[in-house]
């Protein structure tokens, strides 16, 4: 039995003298019963071999564990309550299954009215537009970056940079300036880009899709070389949020380069300023930004002083000091051809894009 003691609903009504009544410890009330941890088994039962005369009952009831019970369940509730939530509202959003579009392109040669200027490569920077434009990544000023409706603030800063790597990369990189390696450019672009650009650099055609000079600034080593290492640049950069996919970012930067020919020494006098103006329009997803990586869609590109007939699909043709435009016109078109149109596109490079003549 559970001992000697008050019955666990108090003294049973109808009993004199309660705690007094001389037949308290052997009478038993109904609650004491129920409440007793240990129950005689029955006569046939005691009968049986190594039988006990008592065995245990539940240590346990409905009443004892309900509030037990109950805060479990409510935890359980609160605990899956909280796991959807946190499902509907967390910012992590699957990767995107669409796959960009081919880069489209455009290089417009920009051709001057009179011979090149040349000179010393300091003072013709001097004498120019671009007096002062930053030199090399220090031009590339990224804008403040806020938050938008689907991305961070952390998330907007990750993709200006991208862009800003992705500039910096294919038109300041003196290996990729000079037409030497072109990887470090590939591994900044979406996976689904790379047969595109690498058809680009193999075999590359004007074409709108396919030329080297749409994804970086290139010359031909054996033409040209810089005369001065320091590029100036200045533009500037913006973004947008177009939809909850993907961040877009619009980056317009003019980069100055001072060229002589090929195997003069450096800071000679027969220097001369090519002038590319690049438009990049690059899209990023949050895989994008996850792997440092972008999706170029749009590449505009105006360079000069260059002739209107020179192929630049492959690489830039700059007209060194003393040169001129030659009169010819771009390849003819044949507007009654099947298959893509030409870009045969040319530009005539403004007087006051060149370095004022010298005093």
């Amino acid at each position: 039995m559970a001992g000697r003691g008050e019955p666990p609903e108090g003294t049973p009504e109808g009993l004199p003298g309660g705690g007094e009544d001389e037949y308290r410890s052997v009478v038993f009330d109904e609650s004491f019963v129920r409440a007793a941890r240990l129950q005689e088994f029955s006569a046939q039962e005691r009968m049986r071999e190594h039988a006990r005369a008592v065995r245990s009952r539940p240590g346990w009831s409905l009443r004892a564990t309900s509030k037990p019970a109950i805060a479990l369940v409510l935890l359980l509730l609160i605990a899956f309550s909280t796991a959807i939530f946190m499902g509907i509202r967390h910012p992590y959003q699957p990767p995107s299954t669409s796959h960009p579009e081919p880069v489209r392109m455009t290089v417009i040669p920009l051709a001057p009215q009179g011979p090149v200027p040349g000179g010393d490569a300091e003072q013709l920077f001097a004498r120019s537009p671009a007096a002062q434009f930053r030199i090399g990544g220090s031009g590339i000023n990224l804008p403040s970056a806020t938050k938008t409706t689907h991305f961070s603030e952390a998330q907007v800063m990750t993709a200006l940079s991208i862009a800003k790597d992705y500039l910096v990369t294919s038109s300041l990189d003196p290996d990729v300036l000079t037409g030497g390696a072109v990887r470090q450019v590939r591994v900044l672009l979406d996976p689904d880009l790379m047969a595109q650009f690498d058809q680009s650099v193999a075999t590359p055609a004007d074409d709108g899709r396919h030329s080297a000079t749409g994804w970086l600034v290139r010359f031909d080593p054996a033409k040209v070389a810089l005369a001065d290492s320091r590029i100036r640049v200045q533009g500037s950069m913006s973004y947008t949020e177009p939809g909850s996919e993907a961040l877009e970012v619009t980056a317009d930067y003019v980069f100055v380069y001072a060229l002589h020919p090929a195997g003069n020494g450096p800071h000679t006098t027969d220097a001369s300023l090519f002038t590319v103006r690049r438009e990049l329009h690059f899209r990023l997803d949050r895989e994008d930004l996850r792997l440092n990586r972008t999706e170029l869609q749009v590449s505009s590109v105006e360079a000069g002083p260059q002739a209107c007939s020179a192929d630049v699909s492959a690489q830039l043709r700059p007209l060194l000091a003393g040169e001129r435009a030659s009169t010819q016109a771009p390849a003819g078109t044949d507007p009654y051809a099947t298959g893509p149109a030409p870009e045969a596109l040319c530009g005539t490079l403004a007087a006051n894009a060149q370095p004022s003549p010298a005093h």
